[in-house]
């Protein structure tokens, strides 16, 4: 199997909305998963993707290429980070980043679709585990916001409420 590049999916299985919130932060850095919310629907979804129908796409296989698609939907190719002169570029416009903003777009372009959860981005971007109420990470986000706008680029950065953030292409 060396060398041969394979998928993976996790399924979680969560019964409440607040369980599945959780459950969604501590699967942010997983490439796909799919959130249940019993072990009957989770023994469903594996029964059917073990006995499709000769001639047929099993439907799970389809819900997973779903999930997969949204995860790994790639940024607008004219959408760069140039982290040699940290500016954004979009077609033939840039803008200049702060260290700030370019590390946190930095992570969000290098995984477009991605759900960055907040505690992770904060690791990545400012170092340390430390959230407090989180407004560093909104203030930057809000001026990346205004950057992207001012660029008139398709991608927005969606806020995943209780999870973190994610760039998505128009």
């Amino acid at each position: 199997m060396r060398g041969i590049p394979f998928a993976s999916l996790v399924i979680g299985i969560a019964s409440s909305p607040a369980e599945r919130r959780q459950l969604a932060q501590l699967l942010g850095g997983t490439e796909a998963f799919l959130i249940v919310s019993s072990v009957d629907q989770a023994r469903e979804i594996l029964e059917v993707a073990e006995t499709p129908r000769a001639g047929t796409v099993a439907p799970v296989q389809t819900v997973i290429a779903e999930v997969v698609q949204d995860i790994a939907t790639p940024p607008p190719p004219e959408l760069r980070v140039d982290s040699d002169r940290r500016v954004l570029r979009w077609l033939d416009r840039e803008i200049e980043l702060t260290r700030l903003e370019h590390d946190f777009l930095l992570c969000l372009v290098g995984a477009p679709g991605h759900v960055w959860t907040f505690e992770r981005l904060h690791l990545e971007v400012w170092g340390n585990e430390h959230l407090g109420r989180g407004s560093d990470m909104h203030s930057v986000v809000r001026r990346l916001r205004r950057k992207l706008a001012r660029l008139d680029a398709s991608a927005t950065i969606h806020a995943v409420r209780g999870v973190g953030f994610r760039l998505t292409p128009a």
